[in-house]
């Protein structure tokens, strides 16, 4: 019997040194062509599967590499390009793909946070978060008259390098029902999944090629195993994976972010040669996968957490292995649970990282090692003559002591992180436990407290404000990178963003706005910000993940208690308020965001984390209150987001998640207004909590969608203030004041007039001064003739 092996789903693309990020943004700006682009994808790879060969992987995945998504490779492949582009025979498969992406040249466009905006036809495709993940993918577009063909030879080209450089091949798709279930329709009533009899022969031709080529495997990815499916979609599957199985090159079915459910006993049974799930995420699955799971196929167990940065606890894991692999010898294999693309590279090259917080830690390259580390010690506990090729696939740990030293530093670490001091807080413990149970209920039921801010604030009707950021220039920048390294002290730093401050709060009111911002000049980043302020958070220097394309993410790491020192804000704040006569919001990041977009802790559940940072944030509120700023957002972009892709487990979520929000906000008093900002999301099927967040006014991002998300707060009957956004902060465009009429109008229609904001959808941090102005001036006379009419 073969012993046990390894791999991996897939791995971040992007190099050690955002290698790819840099020669896709050369290649947009025009200073570099194809070939020199391709060079360095082709460079990556080679690289990239060399690290997976040394580490002792018995397979390389071929077929993750993308130049900007992996969903956007298989429009290509799979012939779909939507007809809107008009693509034409002279333009090669890299310029389209480009033009998928972000848009076409006459309509030049950019992406920000999973969101498009529309220039003629040639707006890019949408994008949105790939599952519950920080990535974005982007949305194939579906209508009757989709057809699929092969059209694309990028996968097997790829193949065929990895195979001349040696390696023994896994190629990676996303499964046909994953990537219809990904996709939207373009057309009214129609149902994308009729569309899988077409897709299917394509498919199969591509099974036929690389069983041609010659590969070891195919991995197909369909994680929506792990969702609560519709039945149509669910009986699907045995249909599916019957035609695929006739082609006959062994296919490994692979689910990852989710338990399967009530879909264990439908994936064991499907036609394939072997099944992934995630060990991680389905732990509590596993017993029950490998008992269903027929003993002739594969077992692949992610055993290595691939979402977070936390070193394995190895014991643990060999104790979950061990059962499994006595039953299965062979037919085990071991993997992370998903994708690396969702960790950083390495941690070769965190130089100034905390050494004792750095020892905890696993990034994407430390996390092969592990993977050979736990296959070495189960052919160690097997027969003896499978234990030479257990060492040997540990690699340079090829003998006894070397691998017993490995093993004593995993173990080491993982009981330093258990037993440190710095992780706990016992003075926030004791606090906790003593929180009244009433700590987040504001003193007054909206409707008093309405009428003693209407009294202490005097705004007209309709009134207008800004979500928080102003124009991060060129000099901003400049001048925090020179105070970085130390260029300038602290005192001109702070003269400097002084100013910075006095200027937005000049332009404000010279254009005429009713409730200011500061501008946020000395803010690099809305998490990072406040996680720099924190006890209980460390920040990397080259952690980065790819969030889409080129763009890529540095998220905090939260690894204790978190807990606030001293203010965060109160000195920004109160000096922009000693520059005017005009209330200037507080502006926070709430503490669902922060958890969200940081890699958090694992030694403790999510909702005890988020508490402690909304305790952080309360004290920020009473400390901002106490100063005199009488309105304080708390943003939370990110709530939605944070929903489980279980909905049975949406309401423990949420009751947590809004919880938290409300601890945040309730220590003010009734005639201070709390303000929150969510973007970019469906909030239809969570408004009865998003109400449960009681902030006095809500700001949202409608105009996109032509006020329509707004629709669903009227029949809601929304109880309390509300400003949709009026204009994209996302595009160049500036609106004429008549188009935020008309959308105001519309809102107008379903929002009670008395109840409405008027704002832009977001923050104008990427934004320049003149289009900026332009804008607000415009939004202002929107909102002066609707309070005239």
């Amino acid at each position: 019997m073969k012993p046990i092996q390894t791999h991996i789903p897939g791995f971040p693309r992007i190099g050690a040194a955002r290698e790819l990020k840099f020669a896709l943004e050369k290649h947009w700006r025009g200073d570099s062509g194809e070939a020199e682009l391709e060079a360095t994808a082709a460079a990556l790879r080679a690289r990239h599967w060399a690290q997976q060969r040394d580490a002792g992987l018995d397979l390389v995945s071929v077929g993750d590499f993308a130049f900007y998504d992996q969903v956007a490779n298989h429009i290509q492949l799979l012939g779909c390009e939507p007809a809107r582009f008009g693509f034409t025979a002279e333009q090669s498969q890299l310029a389209r793909y480009f033009a998928m992406a972000r848009g076409v040249s006459h309509g030049r466009h950019e992406h920000h946070e999973g969101c498009s905006h529309h220039h003629q036809d040639a707006h890019a495709l949408e994008m949105t978060k790939w599952f519950d993940t920080n990535y974005h993918y982007l949305v194939p577009e579906f209508s009757p008259e989709t057809a699929f063909s092969l059209a694309c030879e990028r996968l097997f080209a790829e193949v065929a390098e990895a195979q001349a450089l040696g390696h023994a091949v896994k190629a990676v798709l996303i499964g046909p029902l994953t990537f219809l279930w990904l996709g939207k329709e373009r057309a009214a009533g129609f149902d994308r999944l009729s569309l899988l009899e077409k897709l299917l022969p394509v498919y199969g031709a591509v099974l036929d090629r690389l069983k041609r080529q010659g590969v070891h495997w195919v991995q197909v990815d369909e994680p929506i195993l792990g969702l609560d499916l519709p039945p149509a979609w669910r009986n699907a599957f045995e249909h599916t994976y019957w035609q695929l199985a006739q082609v006959g090159v062994p296919l490994l079915l692979a689910t990852y972010f989710s338990p399967l459910e009530e879909n264990v006993s439908l994936a064991c049974r499907l036609p394939v040669a072997g099944l992934h799930v995630d060990g991680v995420r389905a732990a509590h699955e596993l017993t029950s996968v490998a008992d269903w799971l027929p003993v002739h196929k594969v077992l692949s167990v992610g055993i290595v957490d691939g979402r977070n940065i936390w070193r394995t606890d190895l014991d643990l894991a060999l104790a979950q292995l061990a059962p499994i692999a006595a039953k299965r010898g062979g037919k085990l294999w071991l993997s992370t649970s998903c994708s690396l693309l969702h960790t950083p590279f390495s941690l070769e090259q965190e130089t100034a990282l905390d050494p004792e917080i750095k020892n905890w830690l696993a990034f994407a390259g430390e996390k092969l090692g592990e993977l050979a580390l736990l296959k070495a010690a189960l052919l160690r506990t097997g027969a003896d003559d499978a234990q030479g090729a257990g060492l040997a696939a540990f690699g340079s740990a090829a003998d006894s002591a070397a691998f017993d030293a490995a093993w004593s530093t995993a173990r080491a670490a993982c009981a330093s992180r258990r037993a440190s001091p710095r992780v706990h807080n016992p003075a926030l413990a004791a606090r906790i436990a003593a929180l009244p149970q009433d700590a987040d209920r504001r003193a007054s039921p909206f409707p008093a407290r309405q009428a003693l801010q209407r009294a202490r604030f005097q705004l007209p009707s309709f009134p207008t404000t800004t979500i928080g950021s102003f124009p991060q220039t060129h000099a901003i920048r400049s001048a925090r990178a020179s105070f970085k390294r130390g260029e300038i002290g602290a005192a001109a730093y702070r003269q400097s963003m002084r100013e910075e401050i006095a200027y937005a709060i000049a332009r404000q009111e010279e254009l005429g706005l009713d409730v200011l911002v500061h501008g946020e000049a000395e803010r690099n980043d809305m998490v990072e910000y406040f996680g720099e302020q924190l006890d209980g958070f460390t920040f990397t220097q080259l952690g980065w993940v790819q969030s889409y394309g080129s763009r890529c993410v540095k998220p905090p790491v939260i690894y204790g208690d978190v807990a606030r020192p001293r203010a965060m804000t109160v000195d920004w704040a109160v000096h922009a308020q000693s520059l005017t006569g005009k209330p200037v919001k507080g502006m926070l990041t709430g503490p669902v965001t922060i958890l969200q977009w940081s890699f958090v802790r694992d030694d403790q559940p999510r909702a005890q984390t988020t508490l402690q940072i909304a305790l952080a944030i309360r004290d920020e509120v009473a400390d901002l209150e106490q100063a005199g700023i009488g309105i304080i957002q708390i943003d939370e972009p990110a709530v939605r987001e944070g929903l489980p892709l279980r909905r049975s487990r949406w309401g423990e979520y949420l009751d947590w998640a809004t919880r938290a929000f409300r601890v945040s906000a309730s220590v003010a008093a009734d005639a201070t207004q709390i303000h929150t900002h969510m973007c970019y999301a469906e909030f239809n099927d969570i408004l009865p909590q998003i109400a449960a967040m009681d902030a006095d006014v809500i700001t949202i991002e409608t105009s996109r969608s032509a006020m329509e998300l707004l629709t669903g707060f009227g029949a809601f009957r929304y109880p309390n203030e509300i400003g949709p956004g009026v204009y994209d902060i996302h595009s160049p465009r500036v609106p004429d004041t008549a188009e935020m009429v008309r959308l105001l109008k519309k809102a107008s229609a379903v929002i009670p007039a008395a109840q409405l904001w008027v704002n832009p959808d977001c923050g104008l941090k990427t934004r320049g001064w003149p289009e900026t102005e332009s804008a607000l001036r415009n939004m202002v006379a929107a909102a002066r003739e609707l309070r005239a009419a």
